[in-house]
């Protein structure tokens, strides 16, 4: 679905899950453990898209200085802290944070499935997913060979929502200046 937003095409994803889930008869153990088994399998898929991103970021190690301003935590009154790293430290630190986020919604859905007892969600979190490991933009980037320009440039560009209403990172010449000006931060992470 080029051209579609990722957020449109999963909540049609979504709706229509819900109604394939509606028709899924759960009570079945054998269907029941197909169902588990489609949602293990489409977390180890999930897992080895991210290790071969890592393997391929650590098989290019650009070592190509990256300087850029975080926001300030929202609420407070502080200015955005300078962050000096290179492509492969801030790629390797967006995959560890692409493992974080699949391990927090493995946990999250065998809460919901074991405890809760809820199976309908098994088949939208075997979908889902895939979906978000094969349109990140490391994936953009490491697997599908597109320029690192544009929205792809880094630091990537984080969405606009109510828990981060600033925005994203600064990394034009005059943010980054007034910043070292400044004094925020500017300790190389490696």
């Amino acid at each position: 679905m080029a051209g579609i937003s990722p957020q449109i095409t999963n909540l049609v994803i979504i709706l229509v899950m819900m109604q394939v889930a509606k028709k899924v008869p759960f009570d079945d153990p054998s269907v029941l453990n197909a169902v588990r088994a489609l949602y293990i399998g489409s977390n180890i898929v999930v897992f080895g898209i991210y290790l071969y991103i890592q393997t391929q970021i650590n098989r290019k190690k650009d070592m190509t200085t990256l300087k850029y301003v975080e926001p300030a935590p929202m609420g407070s009154s502080e200015e955005g802290k300078l962050v000096t790293t290179t492509v492969h430290a801030y790629d390797t630190a967006q995959v560890r944070s692409n493992f974080r986020t699949a391990f927090m919604g493995i946990a999250m859905m065998g809460f919901m499935h074991l405890y809760m007892k809820y199976t309908n969600p098994l088949l939208i979190q075997s979908i889902i997913p895939v979906k978000g490991a094969l349109e990140n933009n490391l994936a953009k980037i490491h697997l599908w060979g597109q320029p690192a320009v544009g929205d792809l440039k880094r630091p990537f560009k984080a969405a606009q929502s109510f828990m981060n209403p600033t925005g994203t990172t600064q990394s034009d010449k005059k943010a980054v200046e007034a910043a070292e000006r400044a004094g925020r931060g500017g300790v190389k992470e490696e």
